[in-house]
């Protein structure tokens, strides 16, 4: 008789914000305000998704576009820093 497994359990998150960061604050995400583009990054220099970081799928789209646009100026990193 084979073993049973235990049932699959999706990871849960606990959303850090419920609205959006720049509908709050009437902004366009830009590649010129790194600081607050570093602000959705990860500890990897990986882009957080938007159920983590709570963006709107509106600008989650143009913060992705944005971060590339970042990386290739130089204002952000592609790597981690060691």
């Amino acid at each position: 008789m084979a073993k049973k497994r235990a049932p699959f359990r999706r990871r849960t998150f606990i959303p850090t914000n419920l609205s959006c960061y720049f509908c709050d604050e009437k902004k366009v995400p830009s590649y010129k305000d790194y600081q607050i583009l570093g602000k959705f990054l990860s500890d990897r220099a990986k882009i957080i998704g938007k159920k983590m970081s709570g963006v709107c799928s509106r600008h989650q789209k143009i913060l992705t576009v944005e971060l590339k646009r970042a990386r290739y100026l130089g204002l952000l990193p592609f790597s981690p820093r060691i």
